[in-house]
């Protein structure tokens, strides 16, 4: 779900910031009042191209930023690998923006981090799906095809796709490990050393160890800040000559325990100071303790310092990025040599891996066509339904499942193809129509497959009357289940949304474009003027 959006200095738009609804959220105002800037500035996110044009008025760049949900490993999909380097430990939610320059250069960002362009736009895309020249370019990608066909089919099959993805990485680093095996015996050889080396150098090391180490370091080397401050204490509570905290404690309590029987009300008190002398001269003996320890081991700085520099460089010999890493992949290491001193062989062993990861993978890619296949049909039936109930009451709809190349999500291919009109070939929906009837389209393959985020800034040209009608009842439907986002003029849309902006235009030196969130007069306001006026709707009345 997109939580927000903030624009700075876009065209007209000098700063907003939105907080959209989990439904359906309606966007409206007078024509060239700023609409399309909203359009802009999430086509931004999705990769459009930027420059200084796109800059407001006395400002030196233009910000767009969005925060959205981030789906369950989502970050683990192919081509989203640089972006999830990129995540703050403990972020819950995904930040995606976009800066342009007053020379025209543009930067992405991740969680506020410089990213790639195509990095921001591939994760933007998957959560996003936003009418124009990006649904047409959506509507054409096979994968998208596929992601909706398999929604539709359940959770069933989106828990076999999660399986197929695990399946492809294992059967990916099975072809890596046997290709490593039998690439050639002197690369072996080099290997097995390695792994040798690994074993027996890291053989002492044990878990937590460098971090104790480091917690060590860090004491022995403000030894003599710690000597001070536990002597200077120790002094205060016992001093080996005169009177501490504790003798003083001492003192108070015998010149009250006599008056006790005369004053039992004195009682507590006398009882609080012994108590209070007895910590005292136990956190004395605590000190002194800590005093001797700090003297125990002259020569232990220099050695946690040897330890930390022999890790460091294990690390790095053995490209671990971390201690933990290190200590495992030396276990891995152990295990595999005795497997070979146990007389395994481990090119056999590669071989035997390799052919139960394809085993594998064929088979759940077998259960995903085959689950495919059954619920093409159903799939096509209800988009064409709802084509019908949007004013495209000819049009039919196919679902066209062909044999590709094995991958992470199986051997399918899936295309979407639309005859508007009855005698017409079937032909690719993204071939087939533009603008609103795309559009259209879009929100019935929608209605039935569902979505994360749906942007429509096209859906009600050329319509009106009982056809809007039809289209703002299946978005409100569709915000049902997945979060709406709709650039609209018509009354008949905007009446149904769970959250309403207005964009409107404030005239000033220079002009400039307000969105704000309506309540329920401002609203009620807004859809008379976008019936015609106070004044049209009292002459239908008469």
């Amino acid at each position: 779900m997109l939580r927000s959006l903030r624009i700075e200095n876009l065209v007209l738009i000098r700063e907003a910031q939105l907080e959209l609804a989990p439904g359906l959220n309606a966007i409206t105002g007078e024509t060239g009042a700023g609409k399309t800037i909203l359009a802009q500035a999430i086509g931004l996110l999705l990769g459009a191209r930027g420059d200084a044009s796109f800059i407001g008025p006395a400002a030196d760049e233009a910000y767009v930023e969005a925060e959205l949900d981030l789906p369950e490993g989502l970050l683990d999909e192919d081509g989203l690998e640089a972006l999830a380097d990129l995540r703050p430990q403990d972020e819950p939610g995904l930040v995606l923006a976009r800066r342009i320059f007053a020379d025209g250069r543009t930067r992405a960002y991740a969680w506020g981090r410089s990213a790639a362009r195509e990095d921001v736009a591939a994760a933007a895309e998957r959560l996003i799906a936003m009418s124009g020249q990006f649904e047409q370019r959506r509507l054409a990608r096979p994968a998208y095809q596929l992601d909706v066909l398999d929604a539709f089919a359940g959770e069933g099959q989106l828990r076999r796709r999660v399986d197929a993805r695990v399946a492809w990485r294992e059967l990916l680093a099975a072809r890596r490990r046997h290709h490593e095996l039998t690439a050639g015996a002197e690369t072996e050889r080099a290997r097995l050393d390695e792994l040798r080396a690994l074993a027996d150098e890291t053989a002492d090391l044990e878990p937590g160890a460098e971090d104790d180490l480091r917690a060590q370091r860090e004491r022995l080397r403000h030894v003599t800040e710690l000597a001070a401050g536990a002597s200077t204490a120790r002094e205060a509570l016992a001093p080996e000559d005169g009177e501490g905290a504790a003798a003083l404690a001492a003192h108070a309590e015998r010149a009250l325990a006599p008056l006790e029987r005369l004053a039992p009300d004195l009682e507590r008190a006398a009882n609080e100071l012994r108590d209070v002398e007895l910590r005292l001269r136990e956190t004395a003996s605590d000190l002194s303790s800590f005093l001797a320890s700090l003297d125990a081991e002259p020569g232990r700085l220099e050695h946690v310092e040897a330890e930390l520099d022999r890790i460091a460089d294990l690390k790095r010999r053995f490209r671990c990025a971390t201690y933990e890493e290190l200590l495992a992949r030396a276990g891995e290491a152990r295990l595999e040599l005795d497997a070979l001193d146990g007389g395994l062989d481990p090119v056999a062993a590669a071989a035997e891996a390799l052919a139960a990861a394809e085993r594998r993978t064929t088979s759940l890619a077998k259960e995903l066509a085959a689950a495919r296949s059954e619920a093409a049909p159903r799939f096509a039936e209800a988009v064409a339904g709802e084509l019908h109930g949007i004013g495209m009451g000819e049009g039919e709809f196919r679902v066209e499942l062909t044999a590709a190349d094995p991958g992470p999500n199986g051997a399918d291919r899936a295309a979407f193809l639309v005859r508007p009109n009855a005698g017409l070939p079937f032909a690719p929906v993204a071939e087939t129509a533009s603008g609103g009837e795309l559009s259209r389209i879009a929100l019935a393959i929608a209605a039935v497959g569902g979505g994360e985020t749906l942007v429509f800034d096209e859906i009600d040209a050329g319509i009106g009357g009982r056809t809007a009608n039809d289209v703002g009842t299946t978005l409100r439907r569709l915000g049902e289940r997945a979060q709406v986002v709709t650039i609209t003029h018509l009354p008949q849309i905007a009446s149904l949304a769970d959250r309403h902006f207005r964009v409107e235009k404030v005239p000033g030196d220079p002009t400039h474009t307000r969105i704000e969130e309506l309540g329920a007069d401002e609203r009620r306001e807004e859809l008379q003027r976008m019936l015609g006026g106070r004044e049209f709707i009292a002459a239908l009345r008469d």
